[in-house]
């Protein structure tokens, strides 16, 4: 080989070492403490290369010095395999992991692996790659070797990645875990990988026994770390909180640590501690801003609002969280009585998680203080503005409209956004419910069977064509057959309950129908439910009893219409 241009090719490699020193990807566990690049090979140690390969190899470090991964990792990969040169599969690898190759990162790190049988950084490269593919036997057998050295595993990660998979492969890995712990049993690597799986098969007792045992090593973070979560996932939140502060002490600087034991703390209703520890880590980490909107929400949830004010405030000045952080703020001052500040906060909510929130809050202030143009003219210009919102901002207004005895409003909005979307399931439904409040029953049922047609699974739909049917007129064995359809759908609803337990006393079952909403109100305890409870146990001669359970719901809903009207027309009073 002429050894000038395996110089020059020696030179291309090693400034093609350069080109790809990025460190891996997020989530990628490490192979070793070392350098993320593999050290390029000196130049005489091309001497055993043809000169095909050494041509490859120089044109995949010029392709990826120009941005041609594909043909840097492409000819890096057919190399490793027809030299089976460690060297060259670790350098394919280290490409591999920096693109996310996954199929060539799997390639190259088994052919390094089985070319540098004493390198403990590539038997433990093939066992995780072996691992994110699913190979979990295979993965474990290169696990052990590394484990037969005393070298750093990462059976955590094996564990890990078998969350996703079907029962039968993590019974599986489980059984290797056994196999191997039986063989070392003191290995605290081993028993915290074997308690992370137990914890992601739902078998949190199991987990935390294993951990607790003193061959475990609680003073590392990682398990202690597992520990707490698995306490808490237990109801036993208040074990981990000593625990945690042992870690601290141990580990002062660690923010995994003190975060959890803050948000424990919060978790205890602790919420003075809370904040004590969440500022005091905002302090350690002043550039952290998802740690100062957590304590921002920790003051909101100790009514703290001045507090909570400045922080959010910081976080807008500082363009992160901006709409949580505008939203939060409105909450602020509302909670303050501030509603002029509130309203401009809430208009400051960009299109997000925050925005429809933010709409229908700031429509519920306008409207609450009758400002009635000014809340349609906003959620108007919202609609236009945010076209993808329209429809939900539709519901907002005809809603608000509708629980404030608005009916006309609501309808005419309603009607809008039919003309704009006329098939939207949503808005029908909407004006069904008020085409009921109009004595419209003929569009009413139009409407829901027009829902039904479509999704005949629709319980909600179900429940109130039957309960309307039950309720306004003598269509009961219809009504009873839908309503029992929307409860095998949803079984543990109490509204559809309450419309079964009124379609049976309409049929003259009443012992069904006390059965029914007796449950229904212990689920649920509505004035509606009650309304009926107390009508089916007057009906029963059981007068004592209805008025005590229309008292109790009068002290929760003293404004109540159908609470009233029920007293009037059953009483002739409407008060007692």
């Amino acid at each position: 080989m002429n050894r000038s241009f395996a110089l020059l090719a020696a030179l291309a490699l090693l400034g093609g070492c350069q080109t790809f020193s990025s460190s891996s990807p997020d989530g990628t566990p490490p192979v070793e403490e070392a350098s993320p690049v593999a050290e390029a090979p000196k130049p005489e140690a091309y001497g055993s290369f043809s000169k095909e390969t050494l041509f490859a190899l120089l044109t995949a470090e010029l392709a990826g010095q120009r941005n041609r991964f594909d043909i840097a990792i492409g000819n890096y990969v057919e190399q490793a395999r027809i030299t089976q040169d460690a060297g060259v599969a670790e350098r394919g690898f280290r490409i591999a992991e920096y693109l996310g190759a996954e199929q060539a990162a799997l390639d190259t790190a088994l052919i390094w692996a089985k070319n540098a049988p004493d390198s403990l950084e590539a038997q433990r490269a093939a066992a995780i790659q072996l691992a994110r593919a699913g190979r979990y036997d295979e993965s474990m057998a290169y696990m052990e070797q590394v484990l037969q050295r005393k070298g750093s595993t990462h059976f955590d990660f094996l564990a890990l990645s078998a969350i996703e998979t079907d029962p039968d492969t993590r019974a599986g890995l489980l059984q290797s875990f056994d196999r191997l712990q039986s063989k070392y049993p003191h290995n605290g690597q081993l028993l915290f990988g074997k308690a992370l799986l137990l914890q992601q098969d739902d078998r949190p007792q199991e987990a935390l026994a294993l951990l607790e045992t003193q061959s475990a090593n609680q003073d590392d973070i990682p398990p202690l770390l597992l520990h707490a979560r698995l306490l808490q996932s237990l109801k036993r939140g208040d074990e981990a909180l000593p625990l945690l502060q042992k870690g601290i002490r141990l580990h002062p600087d660690d923010k995994r640590l003190r975060l959890t034991y803050a948000r424990l703390l919060v978790e205890q209703d602790r919420l003075e501690d809370a904040k004590g520890e969440f500022a005091s880590l905002l302090q350690q980490f002043p550039q952290d801003d998802d740690l100062r909107f957590s304590l921002a929400l920790v003051c909101l949830e100790a009514e703290a609002w001045r507090e909570a004010i400045v922080y959010l405030e910081e976080l807008v000045e500082r363009d992160s969280h901006v709409d949580a952080a505008h939203y939060n703020l409105a909450r602020a001052y509302e909670a303050l009585g501030e509603e002029d500040s509130a309203l401009i906060e809430y208009s400051l909510v960009g299109p997000g998680n925050d925005f429809l929130p933010a709409q229908a809050r700031q429509a519920q202030l306008l409207f609450d203080s009758k400002r009635w143009t000014e809340a349609s003219r906003l959620l108007s210009q919202a609609r236009t503005a945010q076209p993808d919102y329209a429809i939900q901002l539709y519901l907002i207004e005809s809603e608000a409209l509708a629980s404030r005895d608005q009916d006309d409003q609501a309808w005419q909005v309603v009607q809008q956004a039919l003309e704009q979307f006329p098939d939207d399931l949503n808005l029908l439904y909407t004006r069904a419910m008020l085409a009921e409040k109009r004595d419209d029953l003929k569009l009413l049922e139009q409407d829901l069977r027009f829902i039904l047609e479509r999704e005949p699974d629709n319980s909600m739909a179900l429940n109130a064509l039957g309960y309307t049917l039950a309720d306004r007129t003598t269509r009961y064995d219809e009504a009873k057959a839908l309503i029992e359809q929307a409860l095998r759908l949803n079984p543990q609803d109490p509204a559809i309950l309450d419309s079964l337990g009124w379609v049976n006393y309409r049929l003259g079952h009443l012992d069904e129908a006390e059965r029914l909403l007796r449950e229904a109100l212990a689920r649920f305890p509505d004035h509606e439910v009650a309304a009926h409870l107390g009508e089916v146990l007057w009906a029963q001669g059981k007068q004592r009893e209805a008025r005590k359970v229309w008292a109790n719901a009068l002290k929760q809903q003293p404004d109540s219409i159908l609470l009233r009207s029920t007293l009037l027309r059953l009483t002739g009073s409407e008060t007692f």
